[in-house]
C-alpha cells in the first residue's frame, strides 16, 4: 500500500508540475526536462508514467477537467428547489462564475485554443470528463426547480446550456481571455444579469 500511495503521489506531482510548465511556456516550448525538474523527479520517471510529452499533456488536461468537474458539481449541489428561484440561481450562478474565472480554468482554455488544431481530441476529453457532466447535473437541478413550480421547462438540458451561456459568455471579453482579473462586483453583476435574462425566458410569470 505504501508503494502504491507513493506512486499515486508521484503521478499527481508530475501532473501538477506539467500543468504549471505547459500553462507558463505553452505546449510546444515546454519540455519534459523542465516538467521533471519542477516535479522533483527523474525524466525517465515521467516516461514510465506517461510515455511521451503528448500523452503527458493529455493526462494533465484530463486531470484539470476532473478537478473542474468536482468544483462545478459542488457549486451546483447548492441549488435547492425550496428556495426563491432568484436567490437560488444567483447563489449557484456566482459559484459557477468563480469556477469559470479561476486562473486554472483560463489557462486550460488558452491551452486548448492553442493546440486544438493538432490535438482535436482535447476538446472531447474536456467535454466528456467535465462539460457534459456539469450540464447534466445543472439540468437535473433546474428540473427540480420546475417540479417545484419555479420554472417552465420543456427541455432541462437546453435550459442548462442557456444558463451556462448567459453566465459565462460575457467573461471572455471582460477578462480579455483571462488576462484581466474580474473583480467580485463584476462577477455579481454578470450573474445577476444572467439570472434575470434566464428567468424572463424560463421563469413562471
Amino acid at each position: 500500500m505504501t508503494g502504491t500511495r507513493g506512486r499515486i503521489d508521484k503521478r499527481q506531482a508530475i501532473l501538477e508540475a506539467a500543468f504549471t510548465v505547459f500553462a507558463r511556456d505553452g505546449y510546444r516550448a515546454a519540455s519534459v526536462d523542465t516538467v521533471a525538474a519542477t516535479a522533483g523527479v527523474a525524466k525517465h520517471t515521467i516516461y514510465n508514467h506517461f510515455g511521451d510529452k503528448q500523452s503527458l499533456f493529455r493526462a494533465a488536461v484530463a486531470a484539470l477537467a476532473d478537478d473542474a468537474l468536482a468544483r462545478n458539481l459542488a457549486a451546483i449541489e447548492t441549488l435547492r428547489p425550496e428556495r426563491d428561484p432568484v436567490e437560488a440561481l444567483t447563489k449557484v450562478g456566482l459559484k459557477l462564475a468563480k469556477c469559470y474565472c479561476d486562473e486554472k480554468s483560463w489557462a486550460v482554455r488558452r491551452l486548448l485554443q492553442a493546440e486544438l488544431g493538432s490535438m482535436p481530441e482535447l476538446q472531447d476529453i474536456v467535454r466528456e470528463r467535465a462539460t457534459d457532466k456539469v450540464n447534466d447535473a445543472l439540468a437535473d437541478r433546474l428540473a427540480r426547480l420546475a417540479l417545484a413550480g419555479h420554472l417552465r421547462l420543456s427541455d432541462p438540458a437546453v435550459a442548462a446550456e442557456q444558463f451556462g451561456a448567459l453566465l459565462t459568455g460575457p467573461f471572455d471579453a471582460r477578462s480579455r481571455l483571462g488576462t484581466r482579473k474580474i473583480p467580485f462586483n463584476e462577477l455579481a453583476e454578470v450573474t445577476q444579469n444572467a439570472v434575470q435574462t434566464f428567468l424572463r425566458a424560463f421563469g413562471v410569470r
